[in-house]
């Protein structure tokens, strides 16, 4: 990737508002009890249009796969419906789960998906499998799953060759192209196109935290389920930093759990039904979110409410006020360049309005601003 303004820019955001930074949106298109994954789809259309209209910088969704409650298996075809209903606000992946699939193939979809929005798509890759392991051993054919994220630092480096067409001479994949990509722009009449996806490396532990210093990538951090390392993550990803053509400093991006409402009372019947949700998933039980009365009126054993405890501990919830002050002592702790937002909720609507009333909060100017 060259290192002009203009590459440097697809990566930082811009702080708007009373913001203390940028603020984006990873929706992992959950499904509801009483919705179907049509519903879903729709919404996080409606919610990826609301997000753009508001000022908000990105939207991700993020690669699970065997869970009934999320409808973004496929990052890159919801990311390619979402090009065509957007067309400021940058899309991305939070993220590809590299270990899943070919380089060559994530190759060939990004570069896609960027002749699809020029200068909007953005690659988060991940190294785990975003699922369990059988499943994982299903989309790999193969067991040998500890093989996968223990290739990553190699496949990583085949996917960005593919990305930039650069294998060294007498490589085995020097006369293999990514299309579209690159190489169409040293075909007769060829025009070089002026972006490429911007690659970021996500994480939960100091593994890809260490390798997007070493690399001088931007890096995402998944504080939303894993808060406890935040912070020991990213000061390892600051530490090993290295200058790269992508980005002259670090630029660290956390996932936080977030959900505004008009009350206090009403926030915590909302996030509620997440906590009970990943519960299920956590205990070997997943299926579809449950509505707000189902999760009020669950049995928690004392072990389950713990769990449900320390969760919801971790979500910014309550009242827009309430929540803009809870982000920005999270910015603040952090020193995040960036926060990116997932709601927490049954219904599309819920969440849809929470990012309203954060925008509204933080006074984010819009579109057009």
């Amino acid at each position: 990737m060259s290192g002009d303004d203009d590459q440097h820019d697809e990566i930082r955001g811009t702080a708007r508002g009373t913001s203390p930074v940028p603020l984006s949106v990873l929706d992992l298109v959950t499904v509801g009890a009483g919705t179907t994954a049509t519903d879903a789809i729709r919404t996080g259309v409606e919610i990826a249009r609301t997000a753009e209209r508001r000022g908000f910088t990105r939207y991700w969704v993020a690669e699970h796969h065997s869970m009934p409650g999320v409808a973004s298996s496929s990052p890159a075809v919801l990311l390619a419906h979402l090009a065509a209903h957007t067309d400021r606000i940058r899309l991305g992946s939070g993220g590809v789960m590299l270990p899943n699939h070919a380089p060559l193939v994530i190759a060939e979809q990004f570069g896609t998906l960027e002749a699809m929005a020029p200068g909007r798509v953005d690659l988060g890759l991940g190294r785990a499998p975003g699922t369990d392991g059988a499943t994982a051993a299903a989309l790999r054919r193969t067991d040998r799953l500890r093989e996968g994220a223990d290739d990553f630092p190699q496949h990583l480096a085949e996917l960005l060759r593919f990305l930039d067409d650069d294998f060294p001479d007498g490589h085995p994949y020097a006369r293999i192209h990514a299309v579209p990509g690159p190489v169409q722009s040293h075909a007769a009449g060829g025009v070089q196109s002026a972006h490429r996806p911007p690659v970021w490396l996500l994480g939960s532990s100091g593994f890809s935290a260490q390798l997007a210093g070493q690399l001088g990538l931007p890096f995402a951090f998944a504080h939303h389920f894993s808060a406890a390392n935040t912070v020991p993550a990213l000061d390892l990803y600051r530490e090993t930093f290295r200058p790269s053509a992508v980005l002259d400093e670090p630029y660290a991006l956390i996932g936080v759990a977030a959900l505004a409402t008009e009350t206090e009372a009403e926030a915590r019947r909302q996030v509620l039904t997440g906590a009970l949700s990943m519960l299920r998933l956590r205990t070997g039980r997943p299926g579809l979110v449950p509505t707000p009365e189902e999760a009020a009126a669950y049995a928690f054993s004392d072990i389950e409410r713990d769990f449900v405890d320390d969760w919801l501990g971790n979500i910014v919830h309550g009242t827009p006020d309430a929540v803009r002050d809870g982000l920005d002592a999270l910015a603040k702790r952090t020193g995040a360049n960036e926060l990116m937002i997932t709601a927490n909720a049954h219904t599309g609507a819920v969440r849809a309005r929470s990012y309203e009333l954060i925008a509204d909060a933080y006074d984010l100017p819009g579109l057009g601003a």
